[in-house]
């Protein structure tokens, strides 16, 4: 597992638009399944991310309402898309427009959550580089993380109702 003092290096890494990065998780969001892509991006064996929670690619770039929109949006039993910047085990990092969706057992119970990850284009990773810059800055403006979340995740929702759309349809307006 990744130290808890690895810096971000400020290299970006990059994969074929041809692969797709595949990660399996439990209810927990621990790895169950790594493709290949994802391990050579992230850089880590099988052995080191297989029961790993998911968040050792999270990248401190990343705002904390964007998880917790994800999280919430695959516990209710939906499918999310989102552009996430995550970190390999060396520091690097790397965009990728995430396809988050729960699976479900033949009694319609939610059993795992299964991701497939695509490279984005340079404006959206320009534009989302910056909408991700405001609301990290939004969250850390508050003393407790849980307020600095509810505050980004308000401001989340006000740029996207602002332009008059759903977050859906804002992601993939980008």
């Amino acid at each position: 597992m990744r130290e808890p003092t690895v810096t971000p290096t400020r290299v970006e890494r990059f994969f074929a638009e041809e692969n797709i990065i595949v990660s399996k998780t439990d209810l927990k969001g621990h790895i169950t399944y790594a493709n290949e892509t994802f391990l050579t991006i992230a850089g880590y064996t099988e052995e080191e991310v297989l029961g790993q929670p998911h968040s050792i690619i999270r990248h401190p770039d990343m705002p904390r309402c964007v998880f917790k929109l994800l999280w919430d949006t695959l516990q209710s039993g939906e499918e999310i898309f989102a552009y996430v910047k995550n970190m390999a085990k060396n520091g690097d990092h790397y965009w990728v427009f995430a396809h988050v969706t729960p699976t479900f057992d033949h009694r319609g119970q939610i059993v795992a959550y299964h991701s497939n990850r695509r490279v984005p284009s340079r404006e959206q990773v320009d534009l989302f580089t910056d909408l991700y810059r405001q609301l990290l800055e939004e969250e850390r403006r508050h003393p407790d993380w849980r307020t600095g979340m509810e505050a980004s995740s308000k401001m989340l929702f006000a740029m996207v109702r602002d332009k008059g759309m759903q977050y859906d349809e804002f992601v993939f307006s980008a």
